[in-house]
Parts: C-alpha cells; structure tokens; sequence
C-alpha cells in the first residue's frame, strides 16, 4: 500500500533532538479522553505515530496493554528505551498502513499530531475497521501561534526571514502569516469522522503558553519537518536570522497554543 506523500520522514533524521524538544499534552485531555472511554489493564489501545512518546504516558499508566505503530526506526528506539519499565507496551515500526490487526480489536485508537499524514479515506476507514463496537477514536494536535498579544511586530519581522529563505508560492497577494487555529477549524476536523460512520462526535480546544529564549526557539523549530528538509546551508541561515530577529525584540519569544481533540465512537 503506497504511503501518503510527505515529510513524515523527517522527524526520524532529528530523533533525539525531537525528543527533547517536541512539547507533550495538557493533563485536562486525557481526562476528557478518559471519561469519554474509561480504560484499564483489560483495554487495547492502538497509537498510530507514537514518534518519541510525547503523548504515550498517561496511557501507559491506565495499565492497558499499548501497541504502538511508528514509521521512524530511530524513534521507535528512543521510545522502547524510554518505557523499558513499562511490560504492557510493544513498539511496531512501520506505517499505519501497512500494519495489520483483527477487526473489532481495540478498545480506544488514538493519534498524537500524526493521523494527518495518512490519507484520509484509507486512516478513518481502517480505524473503524479494527475498533471494537463502542471503541473510541481521538485525534489530537498541537497549533502554536505567535502573532497577538505584543509580539505582532516580531513574528512579522520573522515572517519577512521565513519569506526570504523559504518563500511561498507566487501569487497577485501579499503572503498572509499562518492563522490562528479556531473552534471552526476544530469543528471542521472532528466532522470528518462522520463520513466514516463514526458517531458521538465531539471536540474540545485547549490553550496553553510556552515561553522561549532565542536559543531554545531555534532548537525547537529545527525538529519542524519544513526546516529539517532544507538544505543545511540554508537551514542554518534561516535559524541565524530568526534567532537575530527575536535578539533584537528583547531575546524571548512566546508561543500560544490552541491544543485541538477530536473524539468519536464507533456504534
């Protein structure tokens, strides 16, 4: 089965450093998620792109038995090292598409800012395939934003570095910066699992604030699949001038992040 065509490859060339620097989840989500589908020690639970575990604990501490599905080698790695403690995980390396499991198996199947790299049709259709009538399926993701409160002139000083290294699209407008993630985004995604015969559809934002220095905020964009495809030279430019930029805005830089869930049960 072919896979989607993308960058998903690139987190695996930057495993460790994607380790240190990809952000986890807020606790009050998988409360939500809990509550939605109790799990414990006598639950299945699939994650489909466990990379290196940022969103992995608190499932593992239900007890239930986890397998997880990444395509990354060197992630896989770090995450079998990571929970070498824990004796109800098993690490598959692959894709989701190719993995293959029995039908009406798994009590909650779940994706940590991993299930938009697998084509639509063929990821909703195989989840619902493989889940157990009631069983739950939540996606989840991380939608930082920097352009409000105080920090509009930075962040359009360091769009002007992003266009110049790494520039849009031609077009007869001006490029806009990326826009803040909203409720309708969120309402948008959770109803696509309506078209794959999922019901109980439900959806929840959570807001958080994530404050860098100019040095760590280059190191946490470097793990972006955008920036690791660059050619290094180039790369290397973009962070220079991007940590200049936040240099000469006082040395810090805050990201507010709009955390989207999206849940949904197969009847």
């Amino acid at each position: 089965m072919m896979l989607k065509s993308g960058l998903e490859w690139t987190f695996n060339a930057v495993a460790e450093e994607y380790d240190k620097w990809r952000p986890t989840y807020v606790p009050e989500l998988y409360k939500d998620i809990f509550t939605f589908k109790p799990i414990n020690q006598f639950s299945n639970v699939l994650e489909i792109g466990i990379g290196t575990g940022q969103a992995t604990l608190p499932m593992l501490e239900t007890g239930c038995k986890l397998i997880a599905v990444e395509l990354g080698e060197d992630l896989a790695e770090i995450v079998r090292r990571k929970f070498s403690q824990y004796n109800n995980i098993s690490v598959i390396t692959g894709a989701f598409q190719n993995y293959e499991s029995n039908d009406n198996f798994y009590d909650l199947v779940y994706s940590a800012s991993a299930f938009h790299w697998i084509p639509e049709e063929i990821g909703y259709n195989k989840v619902y395939k493989i889940l157990k009538s009631g069983g739950a399926f939540v996606r989840f993701a991380d939608h930082p934003f920097y352009g409000k409160n105080g920090q509009e002139a930075l962040w359009e000083d360091i769009e002007k570095v992003y266009e110049k290294y790494m520039p849009r699209a031609k077009s007869s407008k001006p490029p806009q910066p990326m826009p803040e993630y909203t409720e309708v985004d969120a309402i948008n995604r959770a109803n696509i699992a309506l078209k794959y015969g999922f019901v109980d559809i439900a959806h929840k934002l959570y807001y958080r604030t994530i404050t860098y220095n100019s040095d760590d905020f280059i190191k946490r964009i470097a793990i972006q699949n955008d920036k690791i495809a660059l050619e290094k030279s180039i790369r290397d430019k973009l962070c220079t001038d991007i940590k200049a930029t936040i240099d000469s805005h006082g040395g810090f830089i805050t990201s507010f992040d709009t955390i989207d869930m999206n849940i949904a049960r197969k009847p």
